[in-house]
């Protein structure tokens, strides 16, 4: 659900914007050239039919204009630098950009210019010790922005404090007939604090949200309930609990164990899509509390793990998918299922695909979850904690191939030098390592993909003209280990008095949880310990399930230092998009530039150094028949790129 504090990491922000020689600007053409929902479309697609800016011009694009948020004022007084992170995608409609900055302020700015029109600051408590301070973007009814000719146009965001704010579009001011004064207060009835990362979805007359949860620091969580509330008044129309609390729940008998049913979480904290021609609404839901720990929720854990469709008019459950049985590896759905049309024995055929952290892609028939390509249970290794259960098998889809690291050895092992490779190889030889799923131990387990993905939260784009999937991944091993409560204080390193890594301290549990991860900090910074790529962009034909190319993802090490670094890939957060132009936009990696790649080969054909870290989704619009490339640029903290309040606007000269 959410990533260690890499507070090791520097910035290493090195290179120059890439322009060459320009090619005449072409008409913009396809049928729109807004982009009214964080994911383009409703079913989270990323794609543009905007053709402009393409693989034979793209060199010349140049900096449009240029807007600053003010938000590093708004961290004055408080300690939330590491927690902060700008991961917003803006929506467009009518002329107008709309985005929200971390503090879940909002902004509404001429798209063509950059110039402000109005900014909301819900004001909210920044030293309430969240685990993230982000906020992924604002939604807009009606959906697609149009105005139905008898309501005010109104925008949602839904905030890290958890609340559910109503504004009016035009001037930004809460509407008053909204829940109370234009706020609806997530928080009641959940029996404790929850939040809001993602845009909420808009079908209808009917606004969805799922919910954040801070990690591993308890059993009984609040449940991971998703809402459904009316757009005009804040009136809620049904709620769904992944966990089941009725016996009568098929679903009922897949948690075992006397307080299994009191767990909380498995809740759904990345973008929900959604079908409004056929009223469905797409969840996908996480690990149940805690994340390492299953001893007091045995069994298969439905509908934790999953991807859910429900009926959008009633909350009534459809079908489920599980992509992970009795989780035990923090293997949330981070990213958006993206709902697309794909060929299958010539004809087409309505598809939710589903990219998880185990770099695993289950493509399912969108009306009754059906996977699409093969998918084989196969057997997993056993765990060695007393109390603990794993399932013994797991869904692994044959095609898609699994995406990223599947298992490393102590050949995988890396470092500069001779020295730091052999101190690698020795750190990988003393951990309990058996491949994917090797569940947590005493001794120490390697994590392959780590909780970081595989597929993160920066998701998946799809190009439906070529039937392409595109999406960047990390590969980054993890190490969790499981110590008993009562010999933590024999766990820490005598020298510090600290535990390397992190702890989550699973209250309610015989165990406290120790997260680490493969690489080491010395004089010269932060150095992966597996070989590379760290992190890659790939593209999988969707006709026939196969991969069509990969490519590392910008650079960590400085290339003057380390030759070669340059194609080593990064860690990175933020997502891609894909144009019609034959063009994939992605900045998301540590050293901080804005990339374009030719979607039929993968080649990077332009970057530009960002002002501060790109750890969000870029998008596209027109205005008045000029193409316009955007992103946030504010950094993130626990990535450790630099921070900054940017949204920069990108087109041809």
């Amino acid at each position: 659900m959410r990533l260690i504090a890499l507070i090791y990491f520097f910035l290493l922000l090195a290179g120059v914007p890439v322009v060459c020689g320009q090619a005449p600007a072409k008409p913009v053409s396809g049928p729109s050239g807004e982009w009214p929902a964080y994911g383009n479309d409703a079913g989270g697609t990323r794609y543009s039919s905007l053709n402009q800016v393409n693989n034979r011009n793209v060199t010349a694009l140049k900096v449009a204009w240029i807007y600053q948020t003010g938000e590093l004022k708004m961290y004055e007084g408080t300690n939330v630098m590491k927690q902060a992170a700008f991961e917003a995608t803006p929506i467009m409609t009518g002329g107008t950009l709309y985005f929200s900055t971390p503090t879940a302020r909002v902004f509404a700015i001429n798209a063509a210019t950059g110039k402000e029109q109005w900014v909301f600051d819900p004001k909210m408590d920044l030293r309430n010790g969240y685990s993230e301070i982000t906020s992924r973007g604002v939604s807009i009814w009606p959906a697609g922005g149009r105005p139905d000719g008898k309501n005010v146009t109104r925008i949602f965001i839904a905030t890290i404090d958890g609340h559910l704010i109503a504004l009016d579009a035009k001037t930004g001011k809460p509407i008053p007939s909204f829940g109370e004064q234009g706020t609806v207060d997530l928080n009641k009835g959940m029996g404790g604090r929850i939040g809001v990362t993602s845009p909420p979805a808009i079908i209808g007359n009917t606004v969805i949200v799922g919910s954040a949860m801070g990690d591993n620091q308890r059993f009984d969580y609040p449940p991971g309930t998703v809402r459904a509330y009316d757009v005009l008044t804040g009136k809620l129309k049904w709620g769904w609990d992944p966990i089941p609390r009725d016996s009568t729940d098929k679903a009922w008998a897949t948690w075992k164990g006397p307080k299994a049913h009191q767990a909380g979480a498995a809740n759904a904290w990345a973008t929900i899509s959604v079908d409004a021609a056929r009223d469905l609404v797409f969840v996908p839901t996480s690990c149940p509390s805690p994340d390492y720990y299953g001893g007091e929720r045995l069994g298969q854990n439905l509908y934790g793990n999953s991807i859910v469709a429900l009926r959008a008019s009633t909350g009534k459950l459809v079908w489920y998918y599980q992509v992970v049985h009795h989780d035990l590896w923090d293997y949330d759905i981070a990213a958006q299922p993206v709902l697309t049309n794909i060929t299958k024995n010539g004809k087409q055929v309505p598809a939710v695909i589903v990219g998880t952290k185990m770099g695993h892609v289950f493509i399912l028939h969108r009306e009754t979850g059906q996977p699409l390509f093969p998918v084989e249970e196969r057997p997993v290794a056993a765990s060695d904690i007393p109390g603990e259960e794993a399932w013994r098998t797991q869904p692994f889809p044959v095609l898609p191939a699994p995406l990223g690291i599947q298992s490393i050895s102590e050949k995988d092992a890396w470092g500069p030098t001779e020295q730091e490779r052999a101190e690698a190889k020795k750190r990988i030889a003393q951990y309990t390592n058996k491949g994917i799923f090797t569940p947590p131990s005493y001794k120490g387990s390697v994590m392959t993909p780590g909780n970081a993905g595989g597929i993160h939260w920066g998701g998946m784009c799809v190009d439906p003209k070529q039937q392409v999937l595109v999406t960047n991944i990390n590969l980054l091993p993890a190490i969790i280990r499981m110590v008993p409560r009562e010999k933590i204080a024999e766990f820490r390193d005598k020298a510090n008095n600290v535990v390397r890594g992190e702890t989550g301290m699973q209250r309610g549990t015989p165990y406290v949880m120790n997260r680490d991860y493969l690489f080491k900090v010395d004089s010269n910074g932060f150095i992966m310990q597996t070989t590379p790529p760290w992190g890659t962009l790939v593209a999988i034909d969707l006709k026939s399930g196969l991969k069509k190319w990969e490519v590392p993802l910008g650079y960590m090490l400085d290339s003057a230092k380390y030759p070669g670094a340059q194609k080593w890939g990064s860690l990175n957060f933020g997502g891609a998009m894909v144009t019609a132009g034959n063009l994939i936009f992605v900045a998301a990696s540590r050293d901080g530039h804005l990339r374009a790649f030719d979607t039929h080969t993968g080649a990077e054909v332009w970057k530009y150094l960002l002002p501060a870290g790109g750890q969000a989704t870029p998008m596209t619009y027109a205005i008045n028949g000029k193409q316009y490339i955007v992103i946030a640029a504010g950094g993130h903290g626990k990535l450790g790129t630099k921070l900054g309040d940017y949204v920069i606007a990108f087109a041809l000269e």
